[in-house]
């Protein structure tokens, strides 16, 4: 059965004086997070962005495939932080999500570092997020396995 969730925004004035506010339509588990162009562009200050929701959808994204093919390889893992870094940038004559790079620290019993940097390595490719990504923007990973 196919998943379907919403998102939600409201958005008020012209691009860069404009700001709105984006909402988890399905989950509700976040309401009204504020997000500007500047936010996109220059300083955060406290607003999101939708290249912040992609790297929080990427890195999620791919904790929960690199936790699957640990599992299927013997080796579940006890803990993994991943952080996603997407990049915005102005190509040619406009804007555009350029890359995202993925960094993973584990914690995983009974793995080799050879063995968890490939399975990182397959997670990055076989990841949804990544899927959707693949072909337009640069994608990477670097894994660091922790004792």
């Amino acid at each position: 059965m196919a998943a379907i969730r919403q998102a939600q925004v409201t958005w008020d004035g012209e691009l860069v004086s404009g700001k709105g506010s984006v909402s988890a339509a399905t989950s509700k588990a976040f309401a009204s997070l504020p997000v500007t162009w500047a936010a996109r562009t220059e300083s955060a200050d406290g607003r999101t962005s939708p290249e912040e929701l992609l790297a929080a959808a990427h890195a999620s994204c791919y904790a929960m495939a690199l936790s699957a093919g640990l599992g299927r390889g013997g080796t579940p893992p006890r803990r993994l932080e991943v952080t996603a870094t997407v990049m915005f940038d102005r190509v040619g004559g406009g804007w555009r999500v350029v890359s995202s790079a993925l960094e993973v620290r584990g914690w995983v019993p009974g793995i080799d570092p050879g063995a968890f940097v490939k399975a990182a390595e397959t997670a990055k490719d076989g990841c949804p997020i990544s899927q959707a990504l693949k072909g337009n923007v640069a994608l990477s990973v670097e894994a660091t396995l922790e004792v």
